[in-house]
Formats: structure tokens, C-alpha cells, sequence
């Protein structure tokens, strides 16, 4: 009997995306840690997890940052999350409509001041993150963005 015989073919999970335009407030700051919360956990990375809560914080940094610095009466900000599970990176992006309004490059933040309330945002997300930047893809929006190790083991997604 002839039987061939077939490699393994190697699964490659698709790089998975969500994204949302969201009103450039406070509230729809906390929406965007909400929903990226959610959007997590539905691709295997629980609340309670150590991936789930980091990501949410940098999504609840830079989504403050796009409401408070980045506003603009009548516009939106987008939040835009990008997961490639080949090796669990997880890229977090809000563009808003003030590109005239850039952060410092990554290694050039000062340290906040210690009676203020503001001006650690930024800070968190360069110790959390693995990389982040700015971009400005047209002349009327800006984008920050950071990327973020999810791990794996125990918190990576199943099935």
C-alpha cells in the first residue's frame, strides 16, 4: 500500500484587529480601556490577567492624552489595537486631530514634578511598553502608539 505522507502544515494565527473612533472626552477615554479590555479577553487574555491590566493602562495613558492634548471641538480619536499572536505583541494606537502636538521622543521625557497632578502618562508607557512612538500619517491627524509583550503560558490565548 502507498501511502504519502504529508508534512505538518504549521498554523499561523492572522493578525487579529480592532479598532473604534471614540468622542474626544473623558468619557470616551475610559470607553476606550473598556473596550480594549474586552477586546482582549475575547482573544484569550482574561481581565484578571497581568497582559489584560497593563494593556489596559496603556490604553487608559494614551486615550487621557488623546482627549485632554489632542482635542479638537467636533473631532473623534480612533483607538486601534493590532495583535500579532506568531509572538503575542499587541500594538496600541490613538490617532487624534492635533498633529501640531507631538510628545517628546521616547527617551527625552523629564521626570514629572512631584506637587503636580499631570505628566506621568508618558513615563508609564515607556516603562511598560516595549517600544512607542509618534507618527503623522497626513497633515491634519497624529498618532501614538506603543507595542506591548502579552506573553504566553498560562495567559496566552486557547484554542
Amino acid at each position: 500500500m502507498n501511502v504519502d505522507i504529508v508534512p505538518p502544515v504549521e498554523h499561523v494565527d492572522p493578525v487579529r484587529h480592532f479598532s473604534i473612533r471614540l468622542s474626544a472626552t473623558a468619557r470616551g477615554a475610559r470607553l476606550a480601556r473598556h473596550l480594549s479590555a474586552e477586546q482582549l479577553a475575547s482573544w484569550g487574555w482574561p481581565y484578571d490577567s497581568e497582559a489584560n491590566r497593563t494593556a489596559s493602562l496603556l490604553v487608559a495613558e494614551l486615550a487621557a492624552n488623546a482627549a485632554v492634548h489632542g482635542r479638537v471641538t467636533g473631532r473623534d480619536f480612533r483607538l486601534r489595537l493590532t495583535l500579532h499572536p506568531e509572538d503575542a505583541t499587541l500594538r496600541i494606537e490613538l490617532t487624534d486631530a492635533r498633529p501640531d502636538r507631538r510628545p517628546p521622543t521616547p527617551g527625552a521625557l523629564a521626570p514629572a514634578e512631584l506637587d503636580t497632578e499631570s505628566g506621568r502618562g508618558l513615563l508609564l508607557v515607556e516603562a511598560l511598553a516595549t517600544h512607542w512612538g509618534t507618527t503623522c500619517g497626513n497633515p491634519y491627524t497624529k498618532t501614538v502608539w506603543c507595542e506591548v509583550l502579552l506573553g504566553r503560558g498560562d495567559e496566552a490565548p486557547r484554542g
